[in-house]
């Protein structure tokens, strides 16, 4: 039954979804919360839970046959054809501080492979949107990643140093001197920003499939790359080490600094 949906029909879930989580999550923006540690030690706040909760009912109703694999209320049927990846809020450090860098990210996966991906940056008012066959949008204007060839010529971001172990900051360090220009933060922005053509590389590690799958469809979408650190395509089984870069020949230089 799940394969009758058009892409049309999964674009409306997805901004319905969207709509859902920025209706929590913008209510309690920059006001006193509750902040809990996981088990990860990643803060989490009613927020994040309020979204998911919206975000999962919308799923129960139009797609109850579709898995989840969401950041909060963890995994239900995620054996299924079809899986949606969701994180309700994504930079939950920038949300908790008062930072607008922090978004919403949605993933619809079908046989293990990124079919739609989404970034949507609720403060800033940007909904960036990817399908596979379809291209990139950012409100609905198209979008494309850089032409960008060269690490000389790159533009590279990271949500932290403290994201890497010191095995991995070694080799992110080794690869981000050689770029024309490195920043620090933004969280899932890097990568939206990729897709739009200002960045041109994002390598990061820890990250989850919530966190990587959604832009993940984003950026392919855009014309983009993406992949963990030895050049395998991401799912959710991937080690959570993610390299996206706006041209297979910047792609392929990273990688190799990476691994030098």
């Amino acid at each position: 039954m799940s394969s009758t949906f058009t892409p049309a029909d999964d674009l409306r879930v997805a901004h319905a979804l969207a709509d859902a989580a920025a209706s929590h999550s913008m209510r309690l923006f920059r006001t006193p919360l509750d902040v809990i540690s996981k088990a990860d030690e990643s803060p989490v706040t009613q927020a994040d839970r309020a979204a998911e909760a919206a975000m999962r009912e919308i799923l129960g109703a139009e797609r109850p046959a579709d898995g989840i694999y969401g950041e909060e209320h963890g995994l239900e049927r995620v054996d299924a054809e079809r899986v949606w990846v969701l994180d309700p809020i994504d930079g939950t450090r920038s949300f908790i501080t008062g930072s607008p860098l922090w978004g919403t990210l949605i993933g619809l996966l079908r046989d293990g492979r990124v079919e739609l991906g989404m970034v949507d940056m609720p403060v800033l008012g940007e909904r960036w949107i990817g399908q596979a066959h379809g291209g990139a949008q950012r409100n609905g204007q198209a979008v494309r990643v850089s032409g960008c060839a060269a690490v000389a010529e790159a533009r590279i971001v990271t949500t932290s140093p403290d994201i890497f172990d010191a095995a991995d900051w070694a080799a992110f360090d080794r690869l981000s001197r050689r770029c024309a220009m490195r920043r620090f933060g933004g969280d899932c922005y890097g990568y939206a920003q990729l897709a739009g053509g200002t960045i041109d590389l994002v390598v990061e590690t820890g990250l989850q499939p919530y966190d990587y799958l959604g832009p993940t469809g984003l950026i392919e979408a855009a014309g983009g790359i993406v992949t963990d650190w030895q050049g395998q395509p991401l799912g959710l089984q991937s080690d959570g080490r993610v390299v996206a870069a706006a041209t297979r020949e910047l792609h392929r230089q990273a990688l190799d600094l990476l691994a030098a």
